[in-house]
Order: C-alpha cells, then sequence, then structure tokens
C-alpha cells in the first residue's frame, strides 16, 4: 500500500488538477453545485452498486469520481471565499473528534450501542433540536425509514428484543387486511405504509440493511426475468404467447441454477 507522503501527494495532485481544469476547461468552468448536484448522487448509487456486487476494482473506481466531486465542491466553495478544502477537512476532524470522547477524552464506553448514544447526545449539545434532523427529507423512502429508526433507538426509543418486532410486523399486517375489506384506498395505503416501516425495523433488528437487502432480491428478479426471456426466445415463443405454467417453469428452472 501506498505511504502516507505517497496518499497526501496524489490528493495534493488532484487538488491542482482541479484547479487547472477550472481554469481551463469549458465545461468544468461552467458548473455550479446545483449543476454537479445530480451527477453527485448518481455517483454515489454507482459507488453503492459496485459495493453490492463485491467488485472492489469498481468500488475504487467509484470512489474517485465521488472524491472529484468533493473536491470541485471545495474548489467553487472557496471561489467565492466561503470555504475550501482545507475547511471542509477541517470541520469534519473536529466533529469527529468532539463526537468520539471514548478515543479523545476520558469518557468510557462499553460497546457500540453506547458510541451511537453518545453520537446523537453530543449531536444534540451542539444546538440540534431533534435527533431526526440529521435525516435529509430527499431520502428515499426506504433509506429514510433505517435512518428514522436508527436515530430514535440512539437515545434508547427502541423495541428490546427482536420477537416484539416480529410480533409488530404481524399485527400491521392484520391491519392490512382488516383494511382490505373496506376497499377505501388511502387508509389500505396508510396501513401498508405501517407494514413496510415495521419490516424496515425489523431487518435492523436482524443486522441487515432493508435497502441492500432490497437490491439483493431486485437483482435476483432481474436475472430470473431475463433467463425466462432468453428460454422464451430459444423455443421460438414470445412471453405473451406463453401460459404462466409454462413461465413459471423456466421461472424454477433459472432458481435452481442460483444454487448450483
Amino acid at each position: 500500500m501506498n505511504s502516507r507522503a505517497q496518499q497526501l501527494a496524489a490528493f495534493d495532485r488532484l487538488l491542482t488538477i482541479m484547479d487547472e481544469l477550472r481554469a481551463q476547461c469549458p465545461w468544468d468552468k461552467k458548473q455550479t453545485m446545483e449543476s454537479l448536484r445530480h451527477l453527485t448522487i448518481e455517483e454515489t448509487y454507482e459507488l453503492g452498486e459496485a459495493i453490492l456486487e463485491g467488485d472492489l476494482e469498481e468500488v475504487k473506481k467509484e470512489l474517485g469520481d465521488l472524491l472529484l466531486h468533493i473536491v470541485f465542491y471545495a474548489k467553487i466553495g472557496s471561489e467565492t471565499n466561503d470555504f475550501d478544502m482545507a475547511d471542509v477537512a477541517t470541520d469534519i476532524s473536529e466533529k469527529l473528534i468532539r463526537r468520539h470522547p471514548h478515543i479523545y477524552s476520558d469518557t468510557t464506553v462499553t460497546g457500540e450501542d453506547e458510541v451511537k448514544a453518545n453520537w446523537e447526545k453530543i449531536k444534540l449539545s451542539e444546538g440540534k433540536k431533534s435527533v431526526l434532523e440529521g435525516v435529509p427529507q430527499s431520502l428515499p423512502a426506504l433509506v429514510k425509514a433505517n435512518r428514522i429508526q436508527e436515530k430514535v433507538a440512539g437515545v434508547g426509543f427502541d423495541w428490546e428484543r427482536p420477537e416484539q418486532v416480529l410480533e409488530k410486523v404481524k399485527e400491521e399486517i392484520g391491519e392490512l387486511e382488516s383494511e382490505l375489506g373496506r376497499r377505501e384506498a388511502d387508509k389500505i395505503e396508510s396501513e401498508l405504509g405501517d407494514v413496510l416501516f415495521s419490516l424496515v425495523n425489523y431487518s435492523r433488528f436482524l443486522g441487515i440493511n432493508p435497502e441492500n437487502a432490497l437490491e439483493r432480491t431486485n437483482k435476483k428478479f432481474i436475472n430470473r426475468f431475463k433467463y425466462l426471456e432468453a428460454r422464451a426466445m430459444d423455443a421460438g415463443k414470445s412471453l405473451a404467447e406463453m401460459s404462466l405454467a409454462e413461465m413459471d417453469e423456466f421461472w424454477e428452472a433459472a432458481k435452481s441454477l442460483e444454487h448450483r
């Protein structure tokens, strides 16, 4: 691996390249924080994809793309004298030190849960009015639900055992079933939301990230469906011409291939 000096030199080179691009490249000169925003979100999702795929070479590349965006925002901030890369790094360093008193001060913790609880207490002492202020409103609903539950659990608002959460899941499914008979779309949507929220909570108790779990299933479904399409094409049929029984036969074949 590279030495600290080599890592710092590589980062300095990136900062220099950013300065040059911002001064000389027509595209880079035009960019604003607003124009970069959607690209940054896209890069973040691409990094997440590479992580789920376990492709470390791709993870490295996507981290580079994301690092470029961070450097780009800092460069734009420096042009208006609001902040630069040093300010960004200093702020996060100071926050990490402040929120890890068990490392940089005399606080004692017994494990991860206490670290999380201290983190949320320190955030409130910094002027936050709610532990939920740190959950971005623009997050996708599934991710947001998970973050909300993690945040409130950090201050003790949580179930004690996984079995209690599973019972809550069953309770919410029962309430959904009751509403299905009344056929009121708004109430059905509300109860379905409660079911999903409780499932996210249960996944947290199982130590499983629900976003990762759902994306894994998405990928699994896509692979199976593509296999189904390929087999139908080999048979000279379109899916619209096939019965559900025929499609299910290919679907089960696709499932069996996953376990080889």
